[in-house]
């Protein structure tokens, strides 16, 4: 694809591939796409229907497109609904304040979520995205950090939506109806979301992903020379993913089973299985045979342990190189708890296997 962008690249997004890139690993402003960031843990830390005030500092942040004043509040979910709808920055700011008491203990914390995340050139100065030369990412990590909080269904829901009421806890009367700055959502086919952002110094920016007969596809765009080339550097992007790629089923969710033996439980194992079925995309015409995965995940573990709780992970190598993984939970719930046999074949287990 012959993109405008000074900087792009394009994901299969259920395991990470890069399909194309563009200086994939040159820094860059990512402008409001920093608000995915806010966004993912905003909803992982905090509950929905928490009220969220809006403070004067927060208030005085340029572009407040909601038109939030101080004092008046909305809950969590309806804060973060039209930050990424309209990409309001006082909203981001709101958010980072209460869940952090600052701009600065936030970005402590997105600093450490994109280093769990995977991030290896990135640094946030604020929540918002606003000029600051501190405040750095690149197209291969801002990918990194799409296809994260594209695993949260909440975050997929928001992200999806092309115009949303924002309803107010304070004055309990006033709604703002925000419609989402994301062009493509109702007119690129597949279009799932996700987040546009625009300075004058990060120029075009856009992170979107689409889904069309199976194919999961995330692109970037940073630097596009206007606004409206983002949206068709994306376009291009997707495009040429979707005619490259295609899905091969490597195993099936309830076919994969492996036993991780516990100690101090009612039972001496528990059965864990990956999150849903896992495929490899091949891209023109590749048959697979460079694919390979293995289990990254203790053998033994203590009790208890509970259903549906993330247990590790498959690690997914092409030709050699990890491209991605899925997350393996457990098939059973397993109470601590003293069980003779269980304890004693555990035992000759981890003799015999060095566990």
């Amino acid at each position: 694809p012959q993109v405008s962008a000074s900087a792009a690249i394009l994901i299969e997004e259920t395991t990470g591939r890069v399909v194309w890139a563009k200086k994939p690993e040159a820094r860059r402003f990512p402008a409001s796409m920093t608000k995915m960031m806010t966004a993912v843990l905003a909803l992982e830390n905090m509950r929905q229907d928490s009220p969220v005030a809006m403070s004067e500092t927060a208030a005085g942040t340029e572009s407040s497109n909601i038109g939030i004043a101080p004092l008046e509040q909305l809950t969590m979910i309806n804060m973060v609904t039209g930050m990424m709808l309209v990409s309001d920055n006082a909203a981001a700011v709101a958010l980072a304040e209460h869940m952090d008491g600052s701009v600065a203990a936030f970005a402590r914390r997105m600093n450490e979520k994109a280093k769990e995340i995977g991030c290896t050139d990135t640094n946030f100065a604020n929540p918002n995205g606003l000029p600051d030369i501190h405040h750095y990412s690149t197209a291969a990590d801002m990918a990194k950090i799409a296809r994260y909080c594209m695993q949260n269904p909440v975050f997929r829901d928001i992200v999806s939506t092309e115009s949303a009421p924002v309803r107010f806890v304070y004055p309990p009367d006033k709604i703002s109806v925000v419609h989402n700055t994301n062009k493509l959502l109702g007119r690129y086919r597949g279009m799932t979301g996700i987040k546009t952002g625009w300075t004058r110094a990060a120029g075009g920016c856009l992170a979107t992903s689409a889904e069309r007969h199976g194919v999961k596809l995330i692109a970037v765009v940073m630097g596009a020379p206007t606004a409206d080339e983002r949206f068709n550097d994306a376009e291009k992007m997707l495009d040429y993913g979707f005619s490259h790629v295609k899905m091969k089923k490597a195993f099936e969710r309830n076919r994969t089973k492996r036993a991780v033996f516990l100690r101090g439980g009612t039972d001496y194992r528990a059965f864990v299985v990956p999150t849903g079925d896992v495929y490899f995309p091949l891209v023109d015409g590749e048959k697979g045979e460079k694919y390979a995965w293995r289990y990254d995940m203790p053998q033994f573990t203590e009790a208890p342990v509970k259903k549906g709780d993330k247990a590790g992970r498959i690690v997914i190598t092409y030709d050699g190189k990890e491209i991605g993984d899925t997350a393996v939970v457990y098939a059973d719930t397993v109470p601590r708890g003293f069980n003779f046999f269980a304890r004693v074949w555990v035992e000759v287990l981890a003799f015999f296997m060095g566990g």
